[in-house]
């Protein structure tokens, strides 16, 4: 049977972070482009492909004369990009708008200075694939998808090549690459027999890649040549050197080809939750992010603020490299994650700078008059959706303020409940007060603190118990375990089993795997479990309750406070954990009595539900388990690693992978020396919080996805002053009829052209109708999402309001391409 042909792919994947820093990688780049150019002049007929529009954004700016000579290959046609997206990301862990924007900025820089876009997507490298990329990719103008990982024995697939397919419907067509993405520097011949031992036996068109890889290089003379050989012999199939985009070409003409509509999973588990640092920073420098466009658009218009789109893109720019799949994976060296920190954080500084400037300016504007003894306070909610929440105000020098406190909403409106709780600050003239908040969709609202006091509660422990309860949830704390006992939404069944049925709560995991993982599944090997040292109750009062518990394991300990406020919802932990152990991983373990019980997962701009098989799998900031009589939600606000053991029937346990300790950058085969020194990850304190949300119903009926985005992009406090001006004390930007579909994103035009861009998904996997209303430009207007869809909207200037895609363009028209490309 004659096979193939077999279209050669040759590339050289680049790994800007790994056992290298970046400033290395960014030398391999131009090292990488320069050999490939030089091997256009002397083989006719060679191609090269390649991904991760940050590198070329590299050789831009910093070798002109290389980029020119990019420039002029691409247009040849013999310098294909693919990929379209800043990097190769993890592909499980950034969140579903950090997707978007690695197309967003990277197809548009192509179509500004190289005069293309890519049509391909490829992510070799990275270490699994979220069930919402078909989607993502489809809506950002690429029509096709490579990959490696999960390899052959990992996940069997029902065809080398077939159609992936999201939850909207949307697809792309999707190749698994055989064996390896790069070869040895040599002769192909042995590369291509591997290779060719993983495809199937047709005639249709196969694919292979060669050229040296990891830290650049790409095809040499050897590999070059030896397929030029390779080609003439008939052992092999008709060989020569292609694009990516020939080959999809061809391989969608033919019929019958396969479906595939979940995830592509798994590769490397230990990733999910290697290197807890990196992953809670990417998470929070995302939100706040998100949270700045919000706020910097609004003030845009109704501060004449100037538009911050160039700044904004170069902080998300500095998060998008930093989610390139060695650096949020946690499989880079110790010194990486040096850069990593000044990288995010200057973008976390980046969007500080703005949602504070943008905030004041729109307070400034609000009329408070003048009253003594008075201080005015500004709560700002992010979501387009009326919210709740506590609000934790320090309050201090100077201050008219000094005894007890009355609050009231507005300038006169109802007295409500304050609680004096911890101050950050260890001396005299601070303190620290909380009150409840009820805030407008997307906007603010006016409160005013006054001398007082018949509301006021220094949250003083009253008494020894260790129920949680405010009517709404109840929750009891076990003195011997340290964990809950009872768990209860309103008068709802009990939703934690007998204690006879309990599984340990901290559980300490032997983990000798490698950094990635490799070889394993799950990561559920219990040896032992934290024990309890402290449980007391620390704060009670009208607004908020506290218990807190203290337990250590060898020379580690936990500290997790159980808080439950007013008219929650939800019991919030907030958790310190200073782990000292190697070659251990900590799991937070949550038995729940729940019959017929699903398990939930979100995923980037979507939702997924999992087996309950022990197997360590990537969630984003929910993951819910319910059944017949009503289920919890476990939110949280930086973590991504989960398991859920159903294998006793009506006793589903949740496991959150919170801290794992191997060897830094240590890849299987190398085996530890007890003569050598290593360097582990996740030693020394870290933070985190997360809420165990109990409901009747299943979790689209408890809002889950709207409380999980409550806890990651929390509301505003600003203490203002006394001001004239044109806002009144309360005021929506923008609200949803829809509690299905979320605007995540409001932000202005990539183009400059002052119109603005609304993103929303719809959340709960059913079609939904949804109006809109951008009240603060006078602008209405209706949308019908199909299940699971992404929309982005445009709205201009003057009203008008269309559907675009993900990279702003009208989707019914050719990208607008500068014709010969720019530096």
């Amino acid at each position: 049977m004659t096979r193939g042909p077999l279209h050669m792919i040759g590339n050289a994947h680049i790994d800007a972070v790994w056992l290298w820093q970046w400033q290395e990688g960014y030398q391999e780049v131009r090292a990488t482009f320069r050999s490939a150019l030089d091997r256009m002049q002397e083989y006719p007929d060679y191609v090269f492909t390649a991904d991760s529009v940050a590198y070329f954004s590299w050789i831009a700016e910093h070798d002109p004369d290389l980029f020119e000579r990019v420039r002029k290959r691409v247009a040849e046609g013999r310098f294909e990009i693919v990929g379209g997206w800043w990097v190769e990301p993890d592909c499980n862990l950034p969140g579903g708008e950090a997707f978007v924007r690695h197309a967003l900025y990277s197809q548009r820089w192509l179509a500004e200075h190289l005069g293309v876009i890519a049509t391909v997507g490829c992510n070799v490298d990275p270490f699994g694939h979220n069930a919402t990329l078909p989607q993502l990719l489809s809506k950002s103008r690429l029509d096709s998808y490579a990959f490696l990982r999960p390899q052959a024995h990992e996940r069997e697939l029902p065809a080398q090549k077939f159609w992936w397919e999201s939850a909207d419907g949307s697809r792309v067509l999707a190749y698994r690459i055989p064996h390896e993405y790069c070869s040895p520097p040599g002769e192909v011949s042995g590369h291509v027999t591997k290779a060719l031992q993983q495809l199937p036996m047709t005639t249709e068109p196969l694919m292979v890649f060669y050229g040296v890889g990891n830290h650049g290089g790409g095809p040499t003379i050897e590999n070059i040549e030896s397929i030029e050989r390779l080609a003439q012999r008939d052992l092999f199939p008709a060989m020569f050197p292609s694009t990516m985009r020939r080959f999809f070409d061809e391989a969608r003409a033919f019929d019958d080809i396969a479906v595939h509509t979940t995830e592509l999973q798994p590769h490397a588990i230990g990733c999910y939750a290697a290197h807890s640092g990196i992953k809670r920073q990417n998470r929070l420098t995302e939100q706040q992010l998100m949270a700045a466009e919000k706020w910097s658009t609004i003030a845009g218009t109704l501060s004449g603020m100037p538009d911050a789109t160039a700044e904004l893109g170069h902080a998300w720019k500095q998060v998008l490299f930093n989610q390139f799949h060695d650096i949020a994976a946690g499989t880079a060296i110790e010194p990486a994650y040096d850069d990593a920190r000044d990288q995010l954080g200057e973008a976390k500084a980046i969007a500080a700078r703005l949602a504070n400037r943008s905030i004041q300016s729109i307070a400034r504007q609000i009329d408070v008059p003048a009253e003594e003894q008075m201080v005015p306070v500004a709560v700002f909610n992010p979501h387009p959706w009326p919210v709740t929440a506590t609000v934790e105000l320090e309050l201090g020098y100077p201050s008219v303020l000094r005894g007890a406190i009355d609050v009231r909403e507005g300038l006169s409106g109802a007295l409500l409940a304050m609680q004096e709780i911890r101050s950050a600050a260890t001396a005299h003239g601070r303190r620290r007060v909380a009150f409840v908040a009820a805030l407008p969709a997307l906007g603010y609202q006016l409160y005013t603190l006054r001398p007082g006091g018949s509301a006021y509660d220094l949250g003083a422990v009253r008494r020894d118990d260790l129920v949680l309860d405010n009517g709404v949830v109840r929750a009891a704390v076990s003195r011997r375990t340290g964990w809950l006992k009872s768990l209860r939404a309103g008068d709802g069944p009990e939703l934690l089993p007998k204690r006879k049925q309990q599984v340990p709560h901290a559980q300490v995991i032997d983990d000798d795997t490698d950094t990635w993982s490799h070889g394993v599944r799950s990561l559920w090997n219990t040896i032992d479990a934290f024990e309890v040292t402290s449980v007391r109750r620390v704060a009670d009062g009208p607004v908020r309750q506290v218990v807190r518990v203290e337990s250590a394991y060898g020379r580690s300990t936990l500290v997790e406070e159980y808080v439950l406020d007013a008219g929650a919802d939800a019991v919030e932990v907030r958790v310190t954990v200073d782990w000292r152990e190697q070659l251990k991983t900590l799991k937070l373990c949550f038995p729940f009595a729940v019959e017929d019980s699903v398990a939930t997962h979100e995923i980037p701009y979507g939702h997924l539900v999992r087996e309950q098989n022990r197997e360590e799998v990537p969630s984003h900031a929910w993951v819910d388990v319910s059944g017949a009589g009503g289920g919890v939600a476990l939110l949280n606000d930086g973590k991504y690693s989960f398991a859920v053991d159903g294998s006793v029937p009506g006793r589903p346990v949740l496991a959150m992978t919170c801290v794992r300790s191997p060897v830094y950058a240590w890849h299987d085969p190398r085996v530890l020396s007890d003569a050598e020194d290593y360097e582990y990850l996740d030693q020394g304190v870290q933070r985190f919080r997360y809420r165990l949300q109990p409901h009747a119903g299943d979790w689209r009926e408890a809002e889950v996805v709207r409380a999980a985005a409550l806890l990651n992009q929390p509301v505003t406090p600003l203490i203002e002053c006394f001001h004239d001006g044109p806002l009144p004390e309360q005021q929506s930007f923008l609200s949803t009829s829809s509690d299905q579909v979320i605007f995540s994103v409001l932000k202005h035009h990539e183009d400059g052209s002052g119109a603005v861009v609304l993103r929303g998904y719809e959340t709960a996997g059913r079609a939904a109708e949804v109006a809109v209303d951008l009240s603060y430009l006078g602008v209405q207007f209706a949308a019908v999402f199909r299940p699971g869809e992404i929309k982005t909207f445009l709205v201009s200037a003057d009203g008008a309001v269309e559907e675009v895609d993900l990279l702003e363009w009208d989707p019914a028209q050719p990208p607008p391409l500068t014709a010969q490309g720019t530096v």
